[in-house]
């Protein structure tokens, strides 16, 4: 079977597209979770999942996002602004929906975070502070800037689901240097008695009023340049302990760059809602051979790198880590 896809990331955080959309490409459950453990390994093409961008009944496109290791997950937002991104060029379509796994979100080209390097704004919703959605096992409905003292005795925690889930905790230059965050994180994302299905665990620090440094551990993934859900549900934690305000955008730094999200809060519904702003940039576009039935054999035909872009986002990065440099 022929497959074309492109490598794209957003912040950084790495993927491959294949097109369902516009091709009459088709895979069952087992094919989808093997072609990520397969073409996603960094000895072989190397991304942190696959983005199977697809048609949908009543949106403008459907999204499904397979880790690395071959888990589903439920939504993320960089990959999202990636599938904006490819959907703009096939549909033609500077605003639309596109479909993900709870819910229909909206995405829409925007001003450049940086001259030159394609911006696309994206909705990150429903979010949750419910215990419940995560699931957190613990005896109280919410967790907001508390201790959790069954992880560590002195970081105050928050905990919510975008709808993803992530544990969240703000933290000074020392913590972020030294292998605490692994340690939890792996911690939580093996068998344990506070998160039965994992979590996303995000270091978060304060860089200068409006601008934070967000560093996630993903759950089926590990550490990444940057995760958009986890970047956006920081920002939406800043803002509920006074940090930062609501409807004001917010610098999120990290690993791969950098993005702006702006938290918007419902007061009729008691609902919030974050815009997570930033680059969707294409690394190279690939024609492959691949056997549905053994994947791990597949053949690169041809690459195209896109590398005016590459380029264009490197140097973005390198300003950001000249200036993290002086804060983190």
């Amino acid at each position: 079977m022929l497959v074309e896809g492109f490598k794209i990331h957003g912040s950084g955080n790495d993927f491959l597209i294949i097109d369902e959309l516009t091709t009459n490409l088709t895979f069952t459950e087992e094919e989808r979770e093997n072609l990520a453990k397969v073409l996603c390994d960094r000895e072989r093409l190397g991304a942190d999942g696959i983005l199977f961008v697809m048609k949908s009944k009543h949106a403008d496109a459907r999204m499904r996002v397979f880790n690395a290791d071959g888990s589903e997950a439920s939504m993320c937002g960089n990959g999202l602004r990636c599938v904006a991104r490819y959907a703009n060029d096939v549909l033609g379509l500077d605003k639309m929906t596109v479909e993900t796994m709870k819910v229909d979100l909206l995405v829409e080209k925007t001003d450049d975070i940086y001259t030159g390097i394609p911006t696309y704004k994206v909705e990150i919703s429903p979010v949750s502070f419910q215990v419940k959605d995560l699931p957190l096992i613990i005896e109280k409905e919410r967790l907001l800037n508390e201790l959790l003292p069954e992880l560590h005795e002195s970081l105050k925690f928050s905990a919510l689901a975008v709808p993803n889930p992530h544990l969240i905790t703000l933290v000074d230059s020392s913590m972020l240097q030294s292998d605490l965050q692994e340690e939890l994180a792996t911690k939580v994302n093996r068998p344990n008695d506070l998160f039965p299905d994992g979590v996303n665990v995000s270091f978060v620090k304060e860089l200068e009023p409006g601008s934070i440094y967000v560093r996630t551990f993903e759950r089926g993934v590990g550490f990444t340049n940057a995760c958009g859900t986890a970047m956006s549900a920081s920002s939406l934690v800043t803002c509920s302990i006074g940090l930062n305000s609501l409807e004001q955008e917010i610098s999120v730094y990290n690993n791969g760059g950098k993005v702006k999200c702006i938290v918007h809060h419902d007061e009729k519904r008691d609902s919030y809602s974050i815009d997570l702003i930033g680059n969707a940039t294409y690394e190279y576009k690939v024609s492959m051979e691949i056997d549905q039935v053994h994947p791990e054999t597949f053949q690169v035909l041809e690459k195209h790198e896109y590398e005016n872009e590459t380029k264009l986002y490197a140097k973005m990065q390198s300003e950001v880590k000249s200036y993290l440099k002086t804060r983190v």
